[in-house]
């Protein structure tokens, strides 16, 4: 199995894990009641999925 002969230096330890950001969640309007929500998700507010209720809300 292949090893590597020499330890990777700081810098090019950390260019690899720059890219390692944490990205907030995207949020899209809900069709229905407006409110904001996660794409593919069902509503929380109004349980509304594709343009049809699938959960019971108060």
């Amino acid at each position: 199995m292949a090893v590597p002969k020499r330890r990777k230096t700081r810098s090019k330890a950390r260019m690899r894990r720059a890219h390692w950001r944490v990205e907030a969640p995207t949020y899209a309007a809900c069709p229905q009641c407006r409110q904001a929500k996660m794409p593919h998700r069902v509503c929380s507010n109004c349980g509304y999925y594709s343009g049809r209720q699938v959960v019971e809300t108060e």
